[in-house]
């Protein structure tokens, strides 16, 4: 198995997510874990960037050819364990192309554990993500001084946006835990919003 630490690249305090992921998974079921550790929908196109290439699901991205004359190849054909085992070895996931969330994921550690794992799991993490469609990290910024400020004009409306609560702060284990350990089932549903306390 692999630990792997991803992080949201560029929202500050940073959010983050630990997680343990069976080693001969594929970058495709990496892609549901990050979707389930981050409660990310699903809704929008996805590619891991590693080494110069881009990876991503073919059937979302078609042919796709970048400016520089580059495609994007099939995730699903990629293992974790087929990665060299360089400590901290770290490559991005975009999510979204629009907000564009780039998440930095390192690979902590292989692991040799007694018995292999059959699902993902989190161990560790920190403050909720951003809302869905907050039109990137400037979009959340403002989301933020609206949502801190009641007397803003914006302020209900966008607080009625993102489900009556957000906490930036929220995070809780087990609720990330179950959902990442379901990531990869089909038809899984993801809350859309925060949990209210």
């Amino acid at each position: 198995a692999l630990q792997i630490r991803i992080e949201i690249a560029g929202v500050e305090p940073t959010v983050w997510r630990r997680v343990i992921v069976p080693g001969a998974w594929s970058l495709g079921q990496l892609h549901l874990v990050i979707q389930a550790a981050f409660n990310w929908w699903n809704y929008h196109l996805h590619e891991f960037r590693i080494g110069g290439l881009s990876y991503g699901d073919p059937e979302q991205l078609g042919e796709m050819e970048y400016e520089d004359g580059s495609r994007s190849f099939d995730e699903s054909g990629i293992r974790l364990l087929d990665f060299e085992r360089h400590p901290e070895l770290s490559f991005f996931y975009l999510y979204d192309f629009a907000d564009h969330w780039e998440h930095i994921v390192t690979i902590e550690q292989f692991l040799a554990l007694d018995t292999v794992p059959r699902t993902a799991s989190c161990i560790d993490g920190a403050r909720a993500r951003p809302p869905e469609d907050v039109g990137g990290i400037g979009g959340y910024e403002n989301f933020l001084e609206i949502m801190a400020d009641r007397k803003d004009p914006e302020h209900r409306d966008t607080r009625r946006w993102c489900g009556g609560h957000f906490d930036p702060e929220w995070f809780d284990l087990a609720v990330v835990d179950k959902d990442v350990r379901n990531a990869l089932k089909p038809n899984v549903r993801r809350r859309l919003h925060q949990p209210k306390p």
